[in-house]
Parts: C-alpha cells; structure tokens; sequence
C-alpha cells in the first residue's frame, strides 16, 4: 500500500483542530474494502494482507506520514447555532494521488474526541453500511459524493436504544471542510486566522480565483454554483438527505453524511423519512431552499473578508445571495429538461414540465419509474398512464422532443443519461443491512452495490430492485446513526 499523506490541515491555526490517534479497537476485521477506489488513490495492496488492512483501516496501525487529527467546526443545526466538531472521526491525513489531487483518508467512528457529545465516539455497523452503500450508489449516479474505502468491524459493542455491533468506515472526500468550519472560523479565530483559512480552502478547492481581488466574494460564488449544482442532482434522482444542517454542507460541493437519507418512491415534494425531521425543515421539495438558507450562513461568516466597511460587505453579500434561486433554477431547468430528452429552451418548456410533476403527485406516481415509461414508452396499468390528461400531455412532449430535429430514439437515448433504472430502494436497503448486520449473510448487500454499479444500465432479472414494495414507504423512517 503506497501511502503518500500530507499534513496540510495540520498546518493551519491551531484551534481548527485537535491533535490525536485514534482510540485502538479489540478484535478488527475486515469486512468491506473497495479496490477500485484504492487503486485510484494509488493504494492497492495484496488482498492476502487482509490482517494488515484490518489494522490500517481500523485506526489500530498508522499508516507512515499520518499526523491524525479531529477537525473542530460549528453547525446550524434545525436553524440553531451548535458548537460541534469531529466527535466520532480522525482525519489520518490527505493523500496525494499520481494525479497530484489531495484527498481526506477519515476514519469514521474511531472513538471519542474532545468534541464528542451524547453518543458520539464509536459507530454501529449498520451505519457504516448504510453509508458505505448509499455513498457508493451516488458516486455511480454521477453525483459527487464522499466515497468508502472499506469497513472494519471492531468486535466491540456500540450502545444505542439496544447493543450494536461496531465499526469503522474510513471515508475518502475531496475534504471535510464544511459551511460550519467558516461558521467555527468567524466565531473563534482572529481576522488574519480567517484570512488564512480562506485561502487554504481557495488553494485547495478553488485555485482558479486566486488572484482575484474579491477572494472572499468569489470563494461564496464559487460554492454557491456548486450547492445549485449539488441540489439539482439530488432533485433529479430523488434523494433526500435527510439533515441538511450547515456542518453538514461540503464546501467542496460534495454529497456529505449519510445519516437519515433515503430515497422518494412516491412523487412527494413534502416527503420526509428523517424520525427528528418532525417539522419537515429537510423535506424533499424544500432542499434547494435549505440550500439557500445555508449559504446565506456561510455568507455571513464570510463579512468580515469581503469588505472592511461592514455595510458595503453586506450589500456584496446579499447581492450575490439573491442569485442563487435563479442560478437553482436554471440548473434545475435543465436537469429535468434532460430526463425529459428535451433539447434547447423554449418558452413553454415549463408549463410542460409542471404540468407532468403535477400529473405525477396527483396520481401518486413512482418517481423514478414514471421517467423511464415515458422513456421506453411502454406503459403500465398505472392509472397516471389511463388518464387523459396524461394521454394529452404524452402528445405534447412527443411534439416538443422531436421538434428540433430529433427522433424519438435520440430522445430515448438522452433520457437514459439522467434516468436511473435503478436507486437504492429504501425496503432494499434495509433488507440488505437486516441480512448483514443480523445474520453476517451479505448477499443481497452485494447485490445491490454490484446493481447500482451501472445504475443507468437495465439488467436482467433484477425487477425486485426497481420497484417499491406494495405497501409503499408507509411508516418508514430512518435515523441518525448517533
């Protein structure tokens, strides 16, 4: 295994973080490891040194050149202000690829640390594997997302509501730096100290601005467009994060922490499975908004770096805060107009598209697989499909997606790019982590990853995979890994 760390983190100020190993586990063993992504970040090794992965990937080893750490940041939690930081993780250091791209090497549920709280410190198998599998599945989707490089049972027992088993998932990303670290950063560094942070960040994330002479403005812009980008993916897959708290929002625009997420079956824009979303703050159709929200705490962290005259630098701020619902919706535009196999912009293509979502709702279509019949063309007994005003709206968009030039084969074969055959099931999901976690039997788990894989190929005898159960999502809720 060629490890090739950097230490850049550590080189920042001080009270972005604390110094210290990981806590030692008692028996670790190997349970996941993803080759793929170790040989993209040029750490193969002999699959016959299973016992030496264990160690490495358990926290017990350090691999040569780690100087771990536990990052320190805040969150606005459900809108309010929390101190936080990594309670339950350790950063080993950044791995420097052939490529020369910086990527984390974290170990999630590595034990407590001096930010720790409640149940922080160690983490349940079952949560390593969910995230292990949904995280994977949105790499695949084309969405970016941290990544799992493997998953280690600890052979201790984890406490929740009941005794668990334990592991440790070691979590590859672009970096862990969140819209809380700013909001840690404004509260508790001096001006310079954020000045530094911010360019640390630029360097890293966003070398093209700088030489800009606004650093601070176009850094927010910058993360911004990413956020419209980010959500847009979401919305077009059906994914609901579930706690779209600041400290959990990447700076680097990745998809980050895979707690009570899941995925809409039912065309729902108030959809929400989270057990502490009792208000609905997270709910599939306000994400985008929540997007907006988190961004304009960023932008406020961010003040006393955009202009020394603190009025002007608000009016920067919110000038450029305004921007996001449009710059949303535009990216937002086109992603449906591409599961639509729509080519080009024309002024009704709006109407076209609501009118579907509306149609949908009212009929309580699947998402996913409403897109792929109007895609294949070849309908089920659904009674959206019997309607007329289906049957009308069918006839129009047969006319706006040939319009151009385009024959409904070119249509069909756009389409396939942005409509998934397949997500991750929430009752598929579940059934695979059942099976794991209960019964060490990781069948239907593998399955499921090897499936999600290629995610906008059909493949045979897999229908128990497409579809949701009969009963619906009724009931369903997910929950916080702590």
């Amino acid at each position: 295994m060629k490890w090739n760390l950097q230490n850049t983190y550590s080189q920042l100020p001080p009270r972005l973080f604390t110094q210290m190993n990981p806590i030692s586990v008692k028996s670790p063993k190997l349970l996941l490891h993803n080759k793929s992504l170790a040989k993209s970040l040029g750490l193969e090794m002999n699959p016959l040194d299973e016992e030496k992965l264990s160690q490495f990937f358990s926290g017990n080893v350090l691999p040569n050149g780690s100087k771990p750490l536990a990052q320190a940041y805040a969150g606005h939690q459900f809108g309010n202000f929390t101190m936080l930081g990594d309670g339950r993780a350790i950063l080993l250091g950044e791995q420097l690829t052939e490529g020369q791209n910086l990527f984390d090497i974290q170990l999630k549920g590595s034990g407590r640390t001096p930010y720790s709280r409640g149940g922080d410190g160690r983490a349940t198998l079952k949560s390593m594997l969910r995230e292990y599998l949904i995280s994977e599945s949105m790499h695949y989707l084309g969405i970016p997302s941290t990544r799992s490089l493997a998953v280690v049972s600890t052979g201790e027992t984890v406490q929740r509501e009941w005794d668990n088993e334990g592991a440790i998932l070691t979590r590859v990303a672009k970096s862990h730096i969140r819209v809380g670290t700013f909001e840690f950063a404004h509260q508790y560094l001096s001006l310079e100290e954020q000045k530094e942070f911010t360019a640390y960040v630029i360097k890293r994330h966003y070398p093209e601005i700088q030489d800009s002479n606004e650093l601070a403005l176009d850094l927010l812009k910058r993360v911004m467009d990413m956020q419209a980008d980010l959500i847009a993916d979401w919305m077009r897959v059906g994914f609901i994060h579930g706690v779209m708290n600041t400290d959990n929002m990447s700076i680097s625009g990745e998809t980050i922490d895979y707690g009570p997420c899941a995925f809409m079956n039912i065309y729902e824009p108030k959809t929400v499975f989270s057990s502490i979303d009792t208000m609905g703050r997270y709910s599939f159709g306000n994400q985008p908004k929540i997007a907006h929200w988190n961004l304009s705490r960023l932008a406020i962290s961010l003040i006393p770096q955009i202009d020394e005259n603190q009025e002007i630098a608000i009016k920067k701020a919110q000038e450029t805060l305004d921007e996001f619902p449009s710059i949303y919706q535009q990216k937002w535009n086109q992603a449906i107009r591409n599961k639509l196999g729509l080519v080009g912009e024309e002024p009704n293509d709006i109407a076209l598209i609501e009118d579907l979502l509306n149609l949908m709702h009212q009929y309580k279509a699947d998402y996913t697989n409403t897109f792929l019949d109007i895609q294949s063309g070849d309908f089920s007994e659904n009674p959206l499909f019997q309607s007329d005003s289906f049957q009308d709206w069918y006839v129009n968009w047969i006319r706006r997606a040939t319009r151009n030039g385009q024959s409904l084969e070119e249509v069909q074969a756009l389409m396939s790019q942005y409509n998934p055959q397949y997500i991750p099931r929430n009752h598929k999901v579940e059934e695979a982590l059942f099976q794991a976690t209960e019964n060490n039997d990781y069948g239907i788990f593998n399955e499921l990853l090897h499936i999600m894989e290629t995610p906008y190929q059909a493949k045979e005898n897999t229908t128990a995979y497409q579809f949701p159960p009969i009963e619906g999502d009724d009931g369903y809720q997910t929950f916080c890994g702590t």
